[in-house]
């Protein structure tokens, strides 16, 4: 096991899946201490269970990051069972999709409520910790918060409120020991097809995004516990993820009109679900 990360204290929400398990377990490999926040006990446990198989050290924190007494709560946890905090990752999310005019304004809340609310929270009671230590924050956007597709409003706000906000935090903790990495994902395994508009998890829904680009998440969990240890300010991966945030940036006019005259109404169709 390496060491870059020994007696770190990891904090992680939507730790049970996805990019958060997947960050997990390479903070594990690297000799960190994990706390493991989610709404759900059950696939926490699981992740826990697989950290300690490999001999590392992993404690589970049931925590809605909607919930601020409830996230202040789990910082003090945290602090009270491994006595400090390195890192922390705020990495809960859902997506809303569909067309805008059928997206229902309390699914917009949904979506920033755990998007946005939620990272800020996570963020705002990690940092007087994040201080104590010279540690890192970062937080999980995506692609979608630089580039626009259609049937995607509610998410790619929430995404580029997110990008604001980090880069924003970021320049106001230059110098103070403490760093602020964005990461920007493309397509990564996760159980993000199968979460409704209203945040309902189902898990025999079929994941319908484009598997031929899709990362695994061992893979995507390396290359962010990379980017979160040498402090990057922004992170954007995959390949085609790279490609799309780089056409966003600099060729927004291309993208309308490729889009427009060639996306058809099936465009961004990747989350696979009605709106309801």
């Amino acid at each position: 096991m390496s060491s870059v990360f020994a007696n770190h204290v990891v904090w992680i929400t939507g730790a049970g899946s996805g990019i958060g398990e997947g960050m997990a377990l390479a903070f594990a490999r690297q000799g960190a201490k994990l706390a493991l926040s989610g709404r759900r006990a059950e696939p926490l446990a699981n992740v826990a269970k697989a950290i300690r198989d490999m001999g590392g050290e992993a404690d589970i924190f049931v925590c809605d990051v909607t919930d601020d007494a409830a996230v202040g709560r789990t910082v003090a946890d945290i602090v009270a069972k491994f006595g400090k905090l390195d890192v922390a990752v705020a990495n809960a999310g859902m997506g809303v999709s569909g067309p805008f005019e059928k997206i229902k304004p309390e699914q917009w809340r949904v979506q920033f409520d755990i998007n946005v609310f939620g990272a800020v929270q996570t963020l705002r009671h990690a940092l007087p910790e994040l201080r104590k230590t010279n540690g890192r924050a970062a937080v999980v956007g995506s692609v979608n918060g630089v580039v626009c597709f259609p049937n995607s409003s509610a998410y790619a706000a929430s995404k580029f409120a997110i990008r604001g906000m980090a880069l924003t935090l970021a320049m106001e903790l230059h110098g103070s020991g403490v760093s602020m990495t964005l990461i920007e994902p493309g397509f990564v395994e996760s159980d993000i097809a199968k979460v409704d508009n209203n945040g309902v998890l189902h898990p025999d829904r079929k994941e319908t995004r484009p598997t031929t680009f899709m990362w695994p998440k061992d893979r995507a969990g390396d290359v962010c516990v990379r980017a979160i240890h040498q402090r990057k300010r922004e992170f954007v991966f995959t390949r085609h993820g790279q490609v799309a945030a780089f056409l966003g940036r600099h060729c927004p006019g291309f993208v309308h009109w490729a889009i427009t005259r060639f996306g058809g109404n099936q465009a961004n169709k990747r989350y696979g679900k009605e709106v309801k």
